[in-house]
This record gives C-alpha cells, sequence and structure tokens, in this order.
C-alpha cells in the first residue's frame, strides 16, 4: 500500500527500487509488480550466496504479494491521486512512513526478509557496516541505474533514502526485541505450564 500510494505522487519522486521498476516498465513493458518479482527474484539468488539466513517462506510471499499488491492497488484506483498541490506532499510522507514501518515489521517477525530487505541486510553483516548505512549506499547505486533507465527522479526520491532507511532500522530494531519479548514470555509460560501439569 505505501509503494502504491507514492507511485501515485511519482511527479514528486518515488523510491529508488521503484525508479528502478518503473525505468524497466517504461522501457522495457510488463507491469511494475512483475518487475518488482523479476528484480526481487535476483536479489534472492544473490542472498542465497551471502547468507541463507535471510532467505526463508516469507521472502518468497513477500516477493510476489508485494508485487501482486502495487499492481492490485494501483488497479482499484482508491489510494489518493496526485493533486499538484500541498496535499501531495502529505501522501508521499504517508507512503514513506508506511513502508519505513512495514519493513521493519515483516523483518522483525523473522519469517524470512523480503528480497531487498534480506539483500541489504546479508550484506550489513558481512560488512558490518550499519543496516541504515547499507541501504543508503545501495539505494544510491539502485537510483543511478534506474535514472539510466529513465524512471522518475525529484526531490523526493531522495528524501526517500535518508528518512525511510531509519524509519527501517528503528522499526526493525524496536520490533524485533517485542517478538523476542513475547517468545521469551510464551516459553516461560510453556515451562509453567508444564510445571503445573506434573
Amino acid at each position: 500500500m505505501g509503494e502504491a500510494t507514492t507511485i501515485n505522487v511519482q511527479h514528486l519522486g518515488v523510491h529508488p527500487w521503484d525508479v528502478l521498476h518503473v525505468g524497466m516498465y517504461e522501457k522495457f513493458g510488463l507491469t511494475l509488480g512483475t518487475w518488482t518479482v523479476i528484480v526481487g527474484l535476483v536479489l534472492i539468488g544473490v542472498s542465497l550466496i551471502l547468507d541463507r539466513r535471510y532467505v526463508q517462506l516469507g521472502t518468497f510471499l513477500n516477493l510476489f504479494l508485494v508485487g501482486m499488491f502495487v499492481d492490485f492497488f494501483l488497479w482499484l484506483d482508491l489510494l489518493p491521486t496526485a493533486q499538484h498541490n500541498g496535499l501531495d506532499i502529505l501522501t508521499i510522507v504517508f507512503g514513506i512512513v508506511l513502508m519505513g514501518f512495514g519493513g521493519g515489521m515483516y523483518n522483525a517477525a523473522g519469517v524470512g526478509s523480503g528480497p531487498r530487505d534480506g539483500f541489504m541486510l546479508s550484506i550489513s553483516d558481512k560488512t558490518g557496516m550499519s543496516i541504515g548505512k547499507v541501504r543508503i549506499i545501495i539505494e544510491t547505486l539502485i537510483l543511478l541505474i534506474g535514472l539510466l533507465l529513465g524512471g522518475p527522479i525529484f526531490i523526493f526520491t531522495f528524501i526517500f533514502t535518508f528518512i525511510q532507511s531509519p524509519l527501517f532500522q528503528v522499526s526493525y530494531l524496536n520490533l524485533l526485541k517485542v517478538v523476542e519479548r513475547v517468545r521469551d514470555y510464551q516459553m516461560n509460560h510453556r515451562i509453567d505450564h508444564t510445571k503445573q501439569s506434573l
């Protein structure tokens, strides 16, 4: 939903990965969702080589569901569309926040990172760089490729990288703590229940 929201106001700029997806769509055809899936498959292949921990069932669910839902939300035409006034800024900021929080949330669940996130998390682990720094470097490179393909770039394309990356990191690390507390609680509850049964 966050991704489709930002694509609707793409005259302000889109996420670096979507600059690539839109550029490929305009250059080669297919749909935005299809390019999301194709690029995701390539990144899963790289992640399998770097660090298999981040590739699980959830990775493949993310791969296909995100692409499908981007196309679905754009087809529904229910999300805010470009008004070419100050409301567009609120719309794109809402989309950025939603994507940053959502990315951290599904990665913290521990059932497999999305293709892009798993790719960046595995690089972060291999290099020792922070998640935020890796995201900024990778997304800047992706942005340059998307630019060469003619993807839409404007001021929020650059703001995306510097807002969403820290939001992702904060969301991921804090929600990971919540998940760990819930797991600890469930484990302790099972132990207490087992003792009572004995």
